[in-house]
């Protein structure tokens, strides 16, 4: 009997783990190729998975509402038609779990251990938790017995250990680091001086009478975290700079109306700020980096990332790839279709990878300015405020007069552990630059 095993794609930059939000085809159903399979969420986007095969399914290895890591395998589909189903699909799980997992551990052995050492072994389910075959083979790599296992505390669901939590735990261990090979298949470590064995608390809030109580959706949790590793991470600073965007105001105003009309799309600010940042960035190209460690990577694509709100209340960003590439009609169109993607749940995976640098327009609320907190892994980002009239001092071969003209702040938030103020200041204030000095009679 052909089986094919259905793996965890993997769905994004730095994304390492999905939640199955919802099976679309039961045990013994059939299935073609391309057809969707299952509902799976990550901390940037709900997608479903096309099966890869035709065929039937005979196993589900995880329950709704279950984690999974990129690689697992979570179904098995029968390429015969006439598969055998699986009596009972939790100790089918557990079997080829630890048939994979015993794969992985004899290789990690056989490359990190010398031959003579014995294996440690690590029951699956321990302490009334289960554990996923990538943190036992972590575990048994750093020498990690299972009583040790058992006392680290959990973050997962059900108070599973995560990867996160075991390699936080290898971090803080006083007897040495992490071997090298964990070390690479964890997110970019931060500097000792934040590894400390003190937990931070949140406090604890008592609600008084009448209040509301709403418990966050799942992607507001991911946005929260998210935003707090960011600031945990990396040092922020802040740069302001107010620029006159009269030229470009009035520009926009006089070629909105024929532009619609021939190319079917409306022209907003938005393309226009992403151009004069990618021209910003060819200028100062080392605001496109990321940290790796004591390692700064340097990009050599220049992928916009742009923060979108969504009906929910929520964020995502979804990502212009190669936009240095783009014309202004180029860059409007890509801008309007992820706008409008996002906003009705169509983005794909790939739409909000590879990002190396955001754009966040808090001007679309009427703020006049904002502090924006880091994207990572990237280094940067950029707020934009609202465009308003205001009287300002006009300088003239004839003499200074006051005059009203449209201006806006631009505020940028960069990584001050390889952007200095110089950067970082610089860069924000060639942005200014480039949007102050459009010609309004430029041709698009």
């Amino acid at each position: 009997m052909a089986q094919f095993e259905v793996r965890l794609p993997k769905m994004g930059e730095s994304v390492t783990e999905a939640t199955i939000t919802g099976w679309l085809k039961d045990v013994g159903d059939s299935i073609d190729i391309d057809e969707p399979l299952v509902e799976v969420a990550t901390d940037k986007v709900d997608n479903e998975l096309p099966s890869e095969v035709s065929g039937v399914v005979t196993k589900r290895l995880f329950e709704k509402d279950s984690v999974a890591q990129v690689g697992d395998v979570i179904a098995i589909i029968s390429t015969d038609g006439d598969g055998e189903v699986a009596v009972s699909e939790k100790t089918e799980s557990d079997t080829v779990e630890l048939k994979n997992d015993s794969t992985e551990i004899s290789l990690e052995v056989s490359d990190n251990k010398p031959s003579n050492e014995k294996a440690i072994t690590i029951e699956s389910n321990g302490n009334g938790r289960f554990y996923s075959p990538l943190v036992r083979s972590i575990a048994n790599k750093e020498g990690i017995n299972q009583s040790t296992l058992d006392s680290i505390k959990g973050s997962g669901k059900d108070n599973r250990v995560t990867k996160k939590d075991i390699l936080s735990f290898l971090a803080n261990k006083s007897d040495g680091p992490i071997s090298e090979n964990i070390q690479a298949t964890k997110e970019a470590p931060i500097s000792n001086a934040n590894n400390t064995s003190k937990e931070i608390k949140a406090p604890v809030v008592i609600p008084s009478a009448g209040d509301e109580i709403i418990e966050m959706d799942r992607m507001r949790k991911l946005i929260a975290d998210h935003m707090v590793m960011s600031k945990h991470v990396s040092p922020h600073v802040t740069s302001y700079v107010e620029a006159d965007v009269t030229n470009l105001v009035e520009w926009r105003n006089k070629i909105k109306n024929d532009f619609f009309k021939r190319e079917g799309e409306k022209i907003t600010f938005t393309p226009i700020f992403i151009e004069a940042v990618v021209r910003a960035i060819k200028d100062f190209p080392m605001v496109n980096v990321s940290v790796n460690g004591t390692q700064i990577i340097k990009k050599k694509d220049i992928n916009i990332g742009m923060a979108t709100a969504l009906p929910s209340g929520n964020l995502i960003v979804p990502v212009i790839k190669n936009a240095d590439m783009l014309n202004l009609s180029g860059l409007t169109k890509n801008v309007n279709l992820l706008a409008n993607n996002a906003r009705n749940n169509k983005l794909k995976p790939e739409d909000i990878q590879g990002g190396t640098y955001t754009i966040t327009n808090v001007g679309t609320f009427g703020n006049v300015m904002g502090t924006p907190i880091i994207n990572q892994p990237q280094v940067a980002i950029l707020a934009v405020g609202a465009i308003r009239k205001v009287p300002a001092v006009i300088e003239t071969e004839n003499g200074d007069f006051i005059g009203i003209r449209h201006k806006m702040f631009l505020s940028h938030s960069y990584d001050h552990r390889v952007v200095d103020g110089a950067l970082g200041g610089q860069f924000v204030r060639k942005v200014a630059d480039y949007l102050e000095q459009f010609d309004k009679n430029r041709v698009i």
